[in-house]
């Protein structure tokens, strides 16, 4: 079995730990800070492989010992993105694997320095976008003589959506206050740029639905840092349903809360709610030249929430872990491919959709799977209270 320790223990951390542990090729170690938090996700999924732990990350010394009980021989974070750089520096000097989920540029380019030397992964931007949506876009890049533009699209959505701001919050605010608020990269004239968030609005039609799309920050992950001075124009926009922009642009620009983070996340929380009943959207369209045609190649597909060990996980769940753990999974079968810092580009699409966490992107999956198991209530339970000491006296 490979040895893997996970950190945090929140919506995607979770099902990553079932995902591996339940291939019966992994002993995992899930912790988390919070009491009980690890613990509970543990009790739920039943598996003898998969331990729970308790202790500050963010604590060097801790760390330490963590990856040594554990026996990890790579380490995942699921933690917020200013963790990262530190973890990476730890992951290094234990010289064990390293991979986030992370979109954040700034913390990218910690990993980046904390892998020079490494014969180790440091595969940071692991997930759905950044992630999947980069390693889907050059593989269809790989199709052309020379590249016009590359548009990569993703949206995370309710299906029935019913309040204003038409979305549900089913991963991680602060990501999504990060994405609507850091600059974002692009590629525009054949020159690198930084565009403003919320900007550069469109209408997109996905299979006869009218969606809107617009500039959020982290998605083109390193793809534009690869690609520069060969393709015109490359840019990644978020998908959602019409409306959203304008709504957030109150919310960040007109009412300044993209200066006060804390109390935007707080009023999301409080308003916006979680919903196993969502779908992935992933879009690219690549434009350019085959044997002096120019011609065009899209990449679309939906996703939607499936059952896992028995229980519902939402499609935002599903994406974001499966992407990160057909990663690990590629990189731990074949380490001599993959050493120091590597960009999820570098991943062929064929491989991940063939390998057996990957296979969850592959398309054919249906939004009645959902449905089916809200109204016949056979969702499950994702996390189990534990009892405390105290309690139990």
């Amino acid at each position: 079995m490979h040895h893997v320790l996970i950190l945090g223990a929140g919506k995607i951390g979770a099902l990553i730990a079932g995902l591996l542990a339940e291939s019966g090729q992994y002993d995992v170690t899930l912790a988390d800070q919070r009491p009980s938090e690890a613990a509970e996700v543990v009790k739920a999924h039943g598996l003898p492989n998969l331990h729970p732990m308790e202790f500050d990350a963010t604590d060097d010394d801790q760390l330490d010992c963590a990856i040594r009980e554990s026996g990890a021989e790579a380490i995942i974070s699921g933690l917020p993105h200013f963790c990262n750089g530190q973890i990476a520096r730890i992951a290094r000097r234990h010289d064990i694997h390293y991979f986030d989920l992370t979109e954040d540029i700034k913390a990218t380019e910690q990993v980046l320095e904390a892998s020079q030397g490494s014969t180790k992964t440091f595969a940071p931007q692991c997930g759905l976008a950044p992630g999947f949506i980069s390693i889907a876009a050059n593989e269809l890049i790989q199709h052309f003589d020379s590249l016009r533009s590359v548009k990569l699209r993703v949206g995370a959505l309710p299906q029935h959506p019913n309040n204003v701001l038409k979305y549900a919050l089913n991963w991680s605010t602060e990501g999504l206050i990060n994405e609507y608020g850091n600059p974002c990269h692009s590629i525009f004239q054949g020159k690198p740029c930084e565009v403003l968030p919320l900007e550069g609005l469109e209408e997109i039609s996905i299979d006869g639905r009218l969606y809107e799309a617009f500039n959020t920050s982290g998605g083109l992950g390193s793809l534009a840092e690869t690609y520069t001075g060969q393709v015109y124009n490359m840019d990644y926009k978020t998908i959602r349903y019409p409306g959203h922009c304008e709504q957030m642009r109150l919310l960040m620009n007109g009412l300044k809360m993209n200066n006060d983070r804390e109390t935007l996340k707080n009023i999301l929380e409080n308003a916006v709610p979680l919903t196993l009943q969502d779908v992935v959207i992933v879009y690219v369209a690549v434009t350019g030249y085959q044997d002096g045609a120019l011609r065009e190649e899209n990449y679309v597909n939906n996703i939607y929430p499936q059952v896992v060990a028995g229980r519902l996980w939402s499609a935002i769940q599903i994406t974001t872990a499966a992407g990160l753990s057909a990663v690990l999974d590629i990189v731990l079968n074949a380490p001599e491919k993959y050493q120091g810092f590597v960009r999820q580009e570098q991943f062929r699409l064929t491989e991940l959709l063939d390998n057996s966490f990957g296979r969850y992107y592959r398309t054919g999956s249906r939004k009645e799977v959902s449905a089916e198991a809200i109204t016949s209530g056979t969702i499950g339970r994702q996390r189990i209270k534990t009892q405390s000491a105290d309690q139990e006296q």
